[in-house]
């Protein structure tokens, strides 16, 4: 009998250590499922937010490309003319035009959705896409590639 307490101390310890180990061994599942849990959301979340940044950029970078389409030179009537150039920050442009007999300029013009906006001496104006019918000018008549800024004032490539 005086061995078998000895023995049966050590079965109910070994019993209480694997009772232990086991609980610890759960713990530790847990912890792993819910680390992985939150792993999973945060790569949801940052492919989430970085494809909404991305449909941001991209659609700055389509109203801009855009306007970079109209960069060069558009030949208007009776000597007039607009040449359209980037200027040193994005979505933003310099207009040199003659765009009266007797009025000529350059202006700094920013780009917007509807076009590329600036300000001359006869007040702020609106540049758009155009076809030669709709700038009101015979001699544009029947043109595709075509700028306009207000009824018969307008520029085209074609």
């Amino acid at each position: 009998m005086r061995h078998a307490i000895p023995v049966l101390t050590l079965a109910l310890a070994l019993a209480a250590c694997s009772t232990a180990d086991n609980a610890a061994q759960q713990i530790g599942n847990a912890a792993e499922e819910t680390g992985d849990a939150l792993a999973n959301a945060g790569d949801g979340l940052a492919s989430a937010t970085g494809n909404a940044v991305e449909g941001v950029g991209n659609a700055a970078r389509d109203a801009t490309a855009g306007h970079d389409a109209w960069l060069g030179r558009w030949t208007g009537v009776e000597g007039t003319y607009l040449v359209i150039s980037k200027a040193a920050l994005p979505d933003r442009y310099r207009l040199e035009m003659q765009y009266t007999l007797d009025s000529k300029g350059s202006f700094d013009g920013a780009g917007t959705k509807e076009g590329i906006t600036f300000t001359r001496p006869d007040g702020k104006q609106l540049l758009r896409a155009s076809n030669g019918d709709a700038t009101g000018l015979k001699y544009l008549a029947g043109k595709k590639d075509c700028l306009t800024v207000k009824d018969g004032e307008g520029y085209c490539r074609d």
